[in-house]
């Protein structure tokens, strides 16, 4: 298993209420569909914002009580109207594959973390509401979660993401480690490489551990389904350090062994 975006949705897993799978679904198709338009294929980047504004023009009309003609959107209609879900976290994840489109470095770490409210908290805030145990505190340990697993994907995929122009490791904490952006293009495997690594992977953990509370609160599937997940992340830092940091040659995932040991510390929350 690897972290990826948007594939924390619990789609096809057996804690997922079957009651609550259409809804699941026709949310994760809308979130990895635009994901997709915003990432994938060769189109320009005018082009990957008009085909974003159609997904925009789709919440307007929901917003509006209109039901829209791409089955995509009508079945998200549907959802939104069964489940009374705010739009907001839809419309936040727009604006954060807007932002892929057009942004390609970080100057800090809060610009990152605020990358992450729009592209990763949306998708916790949201599976909360289907299960109506949303409040503030079960919205803040969810926001810690999402936003860790996505610092999590970030760390685990450097190596991909150069590859697109992209680098989500903060610009001041190059500077900070002395890592040049020269070294990430080479993967160049160096002892301050390394130094930054661990700071990243530390903070990351300390992030999921902010939040790992929610796990044990929530009842029933949906906190099973949170303790697997955070230990899921959890273990991929664990991989990262594991492999002395070099996530380019050893991109971290995990395997039946590993998924083994998280049940097990799934039990132990």
């Amino acid at each position: 298993m690897a972290v990826e975006h948007y594939e924390n949705f619990p789609v096809a897993s057996i804690l997922l209420p079957r009651r609550l799978v259409p809804a699941v679904e026709a949310i994760y198709a809308f979130a990895r569909g635009a994901d997709d338009v915003a990432d994938e294929g060769d189109a320009l980047p005018a082009q990957r914002l008009a085909e974003l504004g159609e997904y925009e023009a789709a919440l307007d009309a929901i917003a509006a009580g209109r039901t829209p003609e791409r089955p995509m959107f009508a079945r998200l209609a549907a959802v939104v109207a069964q489940y009374r879900l705010d739009l907001p976290p839809l419309r936040d994840l727009l604006s954060a594959f807007r932002q892929d489109v057009v942004t390609t470095r970080y100057p800090d770490y809060v610009s990152l973390l605020d990358y992450c409210r729009r592209s990763a908290n949306p998708v916790g805030r949201l599976m909360l509401a289907l299960y109506g145990v949303g409040g503030e505190q079960n919205l803040r340990e969810a926001d810690a979660v999402c936003s860790a697993l996505q610092l999590i994907n970030f760390w685990q995929d450097v190596g991909i993401d150069i590859g697109k122009g992209r680098i989500y490791l903060p610009l001041a904490d190059l500077q900070r480690f002395g890592v040049p952006e020269a070294d990430i293009v080479a993967q160049a495997d160096t002892p301050a490489w390394r130094a930054l690594m661990a700071f990243e992977v530390e903070r990351a953990r300390a992030l999921m551990l902010s939040g790992a509370p929610l796990a044990t609160r929530l009842p029933g599937r949906i906190g099973w389904e949170l303790r697997l997940v955070i230990q899921g992340g959890l273990r991929i830092l664990e991989r990262i350090e594991k492999a002395q940091y070099d996530v380019f040659r050893r991109r971290p995932q995990l395997g039946k062994s590993d998924y083994v040991l998280m049940v097990w510390r799934a039990l132990r929350m």
